[in-house]
């Protein structure tokens, strides 16, 4: 979500400033501006969709197979649980004990856990990862959009766009930072700087364009 949302901030600040910068109308921006949103969601959604689902793929992939090697393998599978317990440091007989009560409860989740690191937890969900990466992208992208909306002037929605778009940057750097236990300092440095050479990149762009356009 974290990846989404500045997607959809650097994305439709970048479409958004660079059409201002051609002087283009409040009108022509903020169309440019919802159709970019709503175009970069389904994008996000479609892409997340197909990844996902590929990652479930192998995952179903591997489940079948391990599944067939419990129903005909089942000694050799009680050995493969057995070494995973004795690298993580039990020695071989109560790493056995282990497998085997383990074995008993639930073969298949337990072999999938702890050799294929499958559990119910991080199973792949390609609708909810479509849904989530879609709302994420709005919801990031929507900000720059309201802030051309309240501009008065080229200069104005400009400036405001920046603004807005570098206070939600780090923001979002900061919580990205925050749940994956990482520097916030140096995950907002990198993700405002990446923003600001892009939108500056947009806007010489839509300059130089709408220049040659007059």
């Amino acid at each position: 979500m974290v990846l989404g949302g500045n997607d959809g901030i650097v994305s439709i600040a970048c479409l958004v400033l660079g059409v201002a910068a051609s002087d283009a109308s409040r009108n022509a921006i903020l169309t440019a501006g919802i159709a970019g949103l709503i175009a970069g969601a389904a994008s996000m959604a479609l892409g997340e969709y197909v990844s996902v689902s590929s990652q479930r793929d192998s995952e179903m992939s591997d489940i079948a197979k391990e599944t067939w090697e419990l129903e005909n393998t089942p000694e050799r599978e009680l050995a493969e649980l057995t070494a995973i317990y004795q690298d993580k440091g039990l020695n071989h007989a109560l790493a056995r004990e282990v497998a085997v009560e383990l074995t008993k409860k639930d073969a298949l989740k337990i072999h999938l856990a702890e050799e294929l690191g499958i559990t119910g937890y991080n199973r792949a969900r390609p609708v909810q990862a479509a849904v989530m990466s879609a709302i994420a992208f709005c919801f990031g992208g929507a900000m720059p959009v309201a802030a051309v909306a309240f501009g008065s002037s080229t200069a104005v929605r400009i400036w405001l766009t920046l603004a807005v778009s570098i206070v939600a940057l780090v923001t979002l750097g900061s919580v990205g930072a925050h749940y994956g236990k990482a520097s916030k300092r140096v995950s907002v440095r990198r993700i405002v700087i990446g923003g600001i050479i892009a939108m500056a990149f947009t806007m010489l762009v839509g300059k130089i364009f709408g220049a040659a356009v007059s």
